[in-house]
């Protein structure tokens, strides 16, 4: 039986329980995702425990077990989520993120209200100290979900704007890890449509985060799934 090479991608403690963040598999012409999922379980049994609580996407997009696989496609493993674009209203950064750049991209004369929400690294968390947090995205996809929550709420409000952009990598306690720049007519639909769009962003977006405590300790922070495929 002819062969073909799928390229594996691993996130968060998918990463961690394949020993990698990516990987080259060789597997059988024809093969569906749920093929690989048993050849991968075989493989690295160390996925087993976690394999029931991931999401896994093909090409950026989310899809289920029967999926037929292709020469050269990409297989990534999302686990749970915890909580620069063309248009550069929707982004993801590796440095600090730059406010006035964000705040302009949405500015207009016609809104009266300019709201800036900004999220930053707590320095504890259930009483523990927290010394800094290492985000990790998926970052097609995880892109694509921020223009989706931006384009998805600007259609439902004449004169609404909204920018989006999530910090990736680490991010040291007090610092900003995402901003929320929101413009409207009115102040109201700019608060509801900042809040909308956070909420969102924690349920939708592919972005993982690690908390680094300060006696050395280092967990995952994985809460809500993504749409969970059966295998």
């Amino acid at each position: 039986m002819r062969r073909m090479k799928v390229q594996l991608l691993a996130f968060a403690t998918a990463r961690e329980a394949l020993g990698q963040p990516s990987l080259e598999i060789e597997i059988p012409e024809g093969s569906t995702l749920a093929d690989l999922a048993g050849q991968l379980l075989t493989e690295h049994p160390d996925l087993e425990a976690l394999w029931p609580r991931l999401a896994v996407a093909v090409n950026g997009e989310l899809v289920d077990a029967q999926t037929v696989l292709s020469e050269g496609c990409e297989v990534a493993l999302l686990p749970p989520v915890s909580g620069g674009a063309p248009d550069r209203r929707a982004g993801l950064v590796d440095e600090a993120i730059d406010l006035a750049a964000l705040t302009a991209e949405i500015a207009d004369a016609a809104c009266g209200a300019v709201l800036l929400f900004l999220g930053t690294v707590r320095d504890h968390h259930q009483g523990r100290s927290v010394d800094r947090i290492r985000y990790d995205a998926y970052r097609p996809m995880a892109l694509q979900a921020l223009e989706t929550i931006v384009t998805d709420l600007e259609s439902r409000s004449t004169g609404l704007r909204i920018g989006i952009v999530h910090r990736i990598g680490v991010v040291p306690a007090g610092e900003i890890s995402v901003a929320i720049a929101v413009a409207s007519p009115h102040r109201e639909l700019a608060y509801t449509a900042s809040r909308e769009a956070l909420e969102r962003l924690k349920r939708e977006a592919p972005i993982w985060k690690q908390e680094h405590y300060e006696d050395g300790e280092v967990k995952w922070r994985e809460e809500e799934p993504l749409t969970l495929q059966e295998f």
